[in-house]
């Protein structure tokens, strides 16, 4: 037991590095193939996706996780209870999008070129909830392997299938280039499901293991519920970025050309470039969630605090030298990886703000496995009501996207030191 958490941590990691090199390789494919004026479309859309996706999964992996750790409940009902759950809410966001994708569009984001990228959404979610209901399964039995099986393969999937199909939706234009881009993830989440069934334990499902139980939806919602707070907050807010960006920015002289370049070089790449080491530190915040949680469950309050330290020295063993590299280099990466050195006072300034971004991660689920969610969405919320004024009132100051660089890291300073005065609270 002692050696697991260290075990699936290393396991993450090294399929981390597969899949996160086959991440920028998609990324590089799409930047050099669509440009940053279609990098600034998709970026635009993003939020959009992030907002829908965050209500479709209601928290529930993590619940899912969370309870299977726990070993008091009937695992098979549970993950059947919480897909019945999620592909509801898909069908809810699929009849809303029908109607509203075009409003949105026009009248939030400014672009029409968007309303087929919208819709597209809809027809996304229903795959990637059913992934993730499996996913958290695997994780909650600590078998790390299907993760990492299906990260990659997943990516395998969407670099080839961007690699054939983009050049001939970009013909068409960037309305099909972006929704194409979109629709990809059906093909991607379709491949994992597809696995996560074949590695699934041979087992026999009774009637009553299928049916939805009240009592399971109650414990999956107590803890769904708050976490899921924290994600539709940062969403929420994620949302609301590019419209308040677009309003301010065009209301006070910036032309829509410049703000969707810039909106694309910040986020197609330069927080693509700083964010690299998160998906370890994701990772390792994965592998920390099934071990916190049994523990605290057990008042076993020092192993808990041992696990902690040991995520957040791993997260800042690949976060400090990476904020190194892209401090003092980022001209060498920006070039080689997106061929252009686009970006590089922004990674100057942002760089050093994401190392506390990287032990954030372990943090918030270390709250979520010790049933603290609650405190970790109020702490969400508090900053991304920060980061959300601050991104308002910098936009008039006429200091260009700026507005956003600065608005992200207040949020990621605060977020960061809440969250750790929280966990040695409740671990003293």
């Amino acid at each position: 037991m002692k050696n697991k958490f260290i075990k699936s941590t290393i396991i993450l990691i090294i399929g981390g590095f597969f899949t996160k090199l086959l991440g920028l390789i998609i990324k590089i494919v799409l930047t050099r193939t669509i440009g940053s004026t279609g990098i600034g479309l998709y970026s635009m859309i993003m939020p959009t996706f992030m907002l829908l996706n965050s209500i479709a999964q209601l928290g529930l992996p993590t619940a899912l996780n969370v309870l299977i750790s726990s070993k008091k409940f009937n695992t098979k009902n549970l993950v059947a209870t919480a897909i019945t759950i999620s592909l509801t809410i898909d069908f809810i966001i699929f009849i809303f999008l029908m109607f509203s994708s075009r409003y949105i569009s026009i009248k939030l984001l400014n672009n029409s070129v968007l309303n087929y990228g919208l819709l597209s959404i809809g027809f996304v979610l229903p795959f990637i909830t059913v992934s993730n209901c499996l996913r958290s399964y695997f994780f909650a039995k600590e078998r790390m392997w299907p993760h990492v099986i299906t990260n990659i393969i997943e990516d395998l999937v969407k670099l080839i299938v961007i690699i054939v199909g983009t050049p001939y939706f970009l013909k068409l234009g960037f309305e099909y280039v972006v929704a194409f881009i979109i629709l990809s993830n059906i093909l991607c989440e379709l491949s994992s499901i597809i696995i996560f069934l074949i590695l699934l334990p041979n087992f026999k499902c009774k009637k009553e293991d299928l049916k939805p139980n009240k009592n399971n939806i109650k414990s999956i919602l107590k803890i769904a519920l708050p976490t899921t707070g924290s994600r539709l907050i940062g969403s929420i807010g994620y949302f609301l970025e590019p419209i308040i960006i677009t309003y301010v920015l065009m209301k006070i002289g910036y032309s829509n050309t410049f703000i969707i370049n810039e909106y694309g070089i910040i986020n197609g790449y330069v927080m693509q470039l700083v964010l690299l080491p998160s998906f370890f530190t994701g990772a390792i915040s994965q592998a920390l969630i099934p071990i916190v949680s049994k523990n605290y469950c057990n008042k076993n309050y020092t192993y808990v605090k041992k696990k902690i330290k040991q995520a957040i020295f791993f997260s800042l063993l690949i976060g400090i030298p990476a904020t190194f590299v892209f401090e003092f280099f980022p001209n060498k990466f920006l070039s080689i990886l997106f061929n252009t050195t686009k970006g590089v006072k922004y990674i100057k300034v942002i760089a050093p703000i994401c190392l506390l971004h990287y032990i954030q991660s372990p943090l918030s689920s270390s709250l979520q496995s010790m049933n603290k969610a609650n405190i970790s969405m109020r702490g969400t919320l508090i900053g991304m009501f920060l980061r959300t004024i601050s991104l308002f009132i910098f936009s008039y100051l006429r200091i260009g996207l700026w507005s956003l660089i600065v608005a992200t890291s207040i949020n990621i300073i605060f977020v960061t030191l809440f969250d750790l005065h929280y966990v040695k609270k409740y671990l003293k």
